[in-house]
């Protein structure tokens, strides 16, 4: 019985989070600015970066807004259903269900032909709830990387590499009986992070990537 709780709580939290994470706030905010998809603009992506650069600062602070909250409450309500559902509110497994599933939502949105962002909000928004402190270091790297090389993707990966590993280190040094389980999880939700930038990372490898402030060598995917 409780084996089928928490099956049925791992499905019910999955599920909703994928939905959740397949609300596209650059897609719908654009749509309302200029009535138009923002995938058909800039770099093609619907996240964050390409709103800046196509519609300025304003739409893109909303943008960044709804992809952030939509984690969070993704991570919120997937606590809710293994406490409520499965019977076991101390399982962080729930939050990282959620969290990767609200990740694939967003990269491959149900509502628009599953075709998204790159999901760098939307992990920002699971890991304020499931570890502010992980949040904070890999933001940290994120804003010196970025504010050295003047690349966003950069920045973005190497974010994504400090996750699992900063999540490695305060789990031992808390010494969580979770540790492996929350390093593990936080490696494949990093993994995929990465891969999703594996244009942005060519880019970079041949010198055509653009910085921030730099006009366009061509279409950036970022």
């Amino acid at each position: 019985m409780e084996l089928f709780r928490i099956i049925s709580a791992f499905v019910l939290a999955a599920v909703t989070a994928y939905l959740l994470g397949s609300i596209n706030f650059a897609i719908i905010i654009t749509k309302a600015f200029l009535h138009k998809d923002i995938r058909d603009f800039g770099s093609g992506n619907a996240g964050m970066t390409n709103v800046l650069r196509t519609l300025g600062k304003g739409p893109a602070a909303l943008t960044l807004i709804g992809d952030f909250s939509k984690g969070a409450v993704a991570v919120l309500l997937g606590h809710v259903i293994f406490t409520y559902v499965g019977g076991r509110p101390e399982l962080l497994l729930g939050g990282y269900v959620s969290a990767l599933f609200a990740l694939l939502g967003h990269l491959f949105p149900l509502y628009y032909g599953f075709k998204g962002g790159k999901g760098i909000a939307t992990c920002a928004g699971v890991l304020a709830v499931l570890d502010w402190r992980v949040l904070l270091i890999i933001l940290g790297v994120f804003l010196i990387v970025t504010a050295v090389s003047r690349y966003v993707s950069l920045g973005s990966v190497c974010a994504a590499v400090a996750y699992p590993v900063s999540t490695l280190i305060l789990r031992l040094c808390e010494h969580s009986s979770a540790v492996w389980g929350d390093t593990i999880m936080a490696f494949l939700i990093a993994v995929i992070v990465i891969v999703m930038h594996r244009k942005n990372i060519e880019r970079l490898f041949n010198g055509t990537e653009n910085k921030i402030g730099q006009k366009k060598k061509q279409q950036p995917d970022t």
